[in-house]
């Protein structure tokens, strides 16, 4: 390939290399150790010297140097891994530069004109695939190594590599690792010893950073069963995260086609750089902490101080822009953050010119003072440009509709409708809108009540009215520690659907989408699909104790919701669970608000949850044992086994304790998600089994460590609570009466904050990331044991057979997903299918498996024979083999019967799988076909020689009765491939005197002694 002119110095050089060929403006050159005469101690100690500086010499021995007879300086131009590539680049000199050079007069102007002609060559052909690379020209020797060491194919694309050692053992290999889209490499040669390691991300099952005696800081990867050290790593952050990155992205895009779909940035497996992974990172990142919709994408970070009104001091922190939300993060401590959306901006001031700070104005007479900011006219115009574009792409809408839809949002808790709907359509309950949340239709507040508990909530509202009058109310409102503090005091009823809004962010998805739910709910009014009939069965199992799922009006509502959801999100439609957390949000927020509050929930807070095989759940749960040993010892002394708290716990992480807890002291619960999101339920869940920490370390079994907390439930209460006894869901037990010291829900969460507050939303989201890919892993293991299982039944291959078998399947599946995104098998994908049509594989994929496997490896018509076979097998004909029909074709040509194989056989001559040519003839082999074979001539000779060695046998008529004289050790002695041949044969012999369509196989034969030697040897 050609290089950048580097210049180099040859005064120790030339003991390196060896000239070839050289002419008065170049010189070709050989590394020491390479080609002719090369090996030996020199190649030793040259190729360990090239591997361990990272020499690009090491796979490109050839190179091509450029210099001037009156210069002593040589400048780099060509390299080559073979002899024919770096004489291609010698020859295209001779013919391209060599006439040129002779027209200037002097050696400067030569040597500018060779390095322009390179550097174009350079530029033409890395004008597409390196233009994103931070150095280009490093990364194409890196490429070149890759490519040489590793033998992948070309549409692999490298992401990065990095110098590291490995341990083989206990001894480290110095080397180079590469990591590319699909596969984690690692190459190493010291002084003879070559190592090389490559594995696939989608075959990894741990992920993690480790540190111990020898390796002070090192990353782990678990793959095969083997484990596998890198160490040695100057940037060991960044290529930890990388790896995390890339073996979540090949695991989305080959297991989680639902997960992929959701990140369009990184939908081209070729498309993937270092910088463009680094990217979607951070976005992901920003996204996550501010709770902005999906599509928002970080485009800039500045560093600056914000005027804090309610501290009056300037807070340092970093300034966050999308393409619709101005967002600042304190970095000081103080834990302070604020949103701004786009649409409240009103205007961006400079307010001295000679200073380094500009001001935000936005609706409401506030106003927003950054200084200290470096590129603050960047950022100025930035925002300037921004102002006023965020309605959604989807919903065209006039700027004014959009910002009065947006200034009704803001004060819509304070002024509320007198209506109860909205109609929509016709005038019936089930199609209404409902414009009030429920617990203010059925549950009104009496203002006039003044017991202790009202007293309390209204406490509770002065309480947020004046944190309201400090820290802002509404989409601009300031986040701090004192608002943490309020929630986990306690929300007071009349503010929890606002404060569930604002904290979820599900305030903004419904700013920008105006009307939209009207939209879902008239469009799906009517549908029938398997999602639709799923709700209908689960409505009225819906908090059937409150008072609004007895009427109409609440299970309508809820119809509506989940309907007008599973129209939106058809890959996710329906699941359990979704209706319990649905029915508690149309409790406290209208009807419109519910519903962006459940897309909130399943797309962005717990993603994966509501799924087919609840991904996001497991993980979870993987995450809480991980947290359990870090902060429950005694109990994981007792109990080794954490496999029970993940049993217990699912229906904790499914329905936010909703499920467990009486409904009045769930709904703090769900205060205290929607603030801090899923690191508040681990923290509840840590201190619920903390606080039963003696009872459970008593217990003889799980029955009884499930009753304990059962009854634990039972007894959470919510003294604060102003609803009427009719609507508190408290259950007791079986007798009637709670076994426990009632346990107050605020004190529980008090507790929960104290003691594991220190948990990290970043530490959380790590754990995710680590062992999501164990629990991908397992749900994979398991489904293939079951495919195994089901597959047993059917065919003779014992089961390590089949499980080799099926690995090479699956392998094959993946192999056809790497470099494409329009494979029929990976479009055909989906976990939610049944174990069986998981992995399916098309005609190509099929034919390149089979032909390895086939007994007929090296027949001249093995491609015909695949194709047929892949039809006749193929009974739904829909293009794709699932793995019990692959492993029942190679069941009957491997472990069948004589006559299933001869069946078999005779059914790829019969339509659907035999299929003439499109001119109807059948076409003999180039190779061999001189001349008509005369195939009676063949079988009668075959039959004489039969009956000399069977006197008794004195006709062979049909088929069946050619079996039968076959002797047993003659047919268990052939190879299957010379049974095949001689199957023909007997096919041939049982049909009719008109062709038929199996002389194809017979255009080989030209010799009698070959038709004899396949049945008798």
């Amino acid at each position: 390939m050609w290089l950048k002119p580097d210049e180099i110095l040859l005064k120790n050089a030339f003991k390196l290399w060896v000239t070839e060929k050289d002419n008065e403006y170049f010189v070709l050159q050989r590394r020491r150790g390479y080609g002719e005469g090369g090996g030996g101690l020199t190649g030793l100690l040259v190729g360990t010297l090239d591997t361990v500086l990272d020499s690009t010499s090491k796979v490109a021995p050839y190179r091509i140097l450029h210099h001037t007879p009156d210069s002593q300086v040589y400048w780099s131009v060509a390299c080559g891994v073979t002899r024919e590539e770096i004489f291609q680049h010698w020859e295209w000199l001779q013919q391209n530069i060599m006439r040129t050079l002779s027209v200037f007069d002097s050696s400067e102007d030569i040597t500018s004109f060779v390095q322009g002609k390179i550097r174009g060559l350079i530029a033409e052909e890395g004008k597409t695939s390196l233009v994103l690379e931070d150095d280009p020209e490093k990364f194409r020797e890196a490429l070149l190594r890759f490519e040489k060491w590793f033998e992948i194919p070309i549409e692999e694309k490298l992401v990065t590599y990095y110098s590291c050692s490995y341990w083989k053992g206990k001894v480290p290999c110095q080397g180079w690792l590469y990591l590319s889209t699909n596969f984690l490499c690692f190459y190493s040669y010291f002084l003879g010893a070559e190592v090389k390691l490559v594995i696939s991300w989608d075959e990894i099952w741990r992920l993690e950073k480790t540190s111990n005696v020898i390796l002070t800081e090192s990353i782990h990867v678990l793959a095969h069963g083997e484990d596998h050290y890198f160490s040695m790593l100057l940037h060991l952050n960044e290529t930890f995260s990388l790896m995390e990155q890339l073996a979540d992205y090949s695991i989305k895009r080959l297991f989680d086609k639902e997960a992929f779909e959701r990140e369009p940035a990184l939908s081209d497996p070729l498309q993937i750089t270092k910088r463009g992974l680094e990217a979607h990172a951070k976005s992901q990142q920003f996204r996550t902490f501010f709770r902005l919709p999906k599509e928002e994408n970080l485009l800039e970070v500045h560093e600056g101080f914000l005027w804090v009104p309610f501290s009056h001091f300037n807070t340092l922190g970093k300034i966050c822009l999308s393409e619709n939300y101005l967002c600042f993060a304190s970095q000081d401590g103080s834990q302070c953050h604020i949103i701004i959306p786009m649409r409240e901006v009103v205007n961006v001031e400079k307010p001295d010119s000679g200073s380094r700070a500009l001001t935000v104005f936005v609706r409401g007479k506030k106003a927003l003072r950054f200084s200290e900011v470096r590129d603050f006219q960047r950022l100025a115009n930035t925002i300037r440009s921004r102002c006023g574009i965020s309605a959604s792409p989807q919903h065209s809408a006039s700027p004014e509709a959009i910002r009065g839809e947006c200034q009704s949002l803001i004060n819509h808790f304070e002024d509320n409708p007198d209506d109860v709907t909205l109609m929509v359509g016709q005038k019936d309950s089930s199609k209404a809108v409902s414009t009030e949340a429920l617990m203010t239709v059925f549950h009104p507040q009496d203002v006039e009540n003044l017991d202790p508990k009202m007293l309390k909530e209204k406490m509770k509202e002065q309480s947020w009215d004046i944190h309201f009058s400090e820290y802002g109310r509404g989409t601009s409102m300031f986040f701090t520690r004192k608002t943490r503090d309020l929630i986990v005091r306690g929300v007071p009823e009349s503010l929890r659907g606002e404060l569930w809004m604002l904290f979820s962010g599900a305030v903004n998805d419904m700013a920008t989408h105006p009307g939209y739910y009207t939209e879902l709910v008239e469009l799906s009014l009517g549908t029938s699909t398997l999602a639709t009939d799923e709700i209908e069965r689960d409505l009225h199992r819906s908090l059937p104790e409150h008072p609004a799922f007895q009427s109409d009006t609440g299970i309508s509502a809820l119809r509506r919701v989940l309907t007008a959801y599973a129209y939106r999100n058809p890959k996710i439609g329906y699941c359990q669970a979704m209706n319990i957390l649905t029915s508690v949000l149309l409790l406290y927020a209208k009807e419109e608000e519910a519903f962006w509050l459940l897309v909130a929930v399943c797309e962005r807070m717990l993603p994966d949850y509501f799924n087919r095989r609840i991904i996001g759940a497991l993980v979870d749960q993987a995450v809480f044992e991980d947290l359990i040993r870090e902060n429950l010892p005694q109990l994981v002394e007792h109990m080794t086994d954490l496999s029970f708290f993940s049993s217990v716990s699912l229906s904790w992480f499914l329905t936010l304790f909703i499920s467990v807890l009486p409904i009045e002291s769930a709904v703090n619960v769900v205060d205290c998600f929607f603030f801090d999101g899923i690191k508040s339920i681990l923290q509840l869940g840590l201190a619920v089994l903390d606080y039963n920490m003696d009872a459970l370390i008593g217990c003889s079994d799980d029955a009884e460590a499930v009753t304990i907390l059962n009854k634990f439930f039972d007894s959470v209460t919510n003294r604060d609570s102003p609803l009427p006894p009719t609507v508190q869901q408290a259950l007791v037990s079986k007798n009637g009466k709670a076994s426990h010291v009632g346990v107050d829900i605020s004190e529980l969460i008090r507790e929960a904050y104290e003691k594991y507050g220190s948990i990290r939303s970043e530490e959380v989201e790590s754990s995710r990331k680590r062992n999501k890919l164990y629990v991908i892993q397992t749900l994979e293991d398991t489904t293939k044991q079951n495919v195994i299982r089901v597959v047993s039944q059917d065919v003779r291959f014992n089961i390590t057979q089949l499980d080799e078998l099926y690995n090479l399947f699956k392998r094959q599946h993946f192999l056809s997903c790497y470099w494409t995104m329009k494979s029929p098998a990976l479009l055909h994908h989906d976990p939610s299918l049944a174990y069986l049509e998981q992995y399916q594989l098309g005609f190509q994929q099929f034919s390149e498996l089979f032909s390895l496997l086939e007994p007929w490896a090296f027949c001249t018509y093995k491609g015909n024979l695949s194709l047929w076979v892949f039809r006749l097998i193929d009974e739904n004909q829909d293009g794709l083999i699932n793995f019990k029909e692959f492993c029942c074709a190679l069941d009957t040509l491997y472990s069948s019967s004589f006559t299933n194989k001869l069946k078999f056989l005779f059914k790829l001559h019969l339509p659907p799988a035999f299929d003439l040519p499109e001119d109807g003839v059948i076409k003999k082999s180039p190779e061999r076909g001189r001349g008509r074979i005369d195939l009676q001539a063949y079988l009668k000779q075959w039959q004489n020689e039969i009956l000399k060695k069977e006197e008794n046998i004195k006709d062979l008529p049909r088929i069946n009765q050619v079996i039968k004289i076959i002797p047993y050790q003659i047919i268990c002695g052939v190879t299957f491939s010379q049974m095949i041949t001689c199957a023909m044969f007997l096919i041939r012999l049982s049909s009719s005197s008109s062709p038929r369509p199996c002389t194809t196989f017979f255009m080989g034969l030209q010799r009698r002694s070959l038709c004899i030697e396949l049945l008798l040897t």
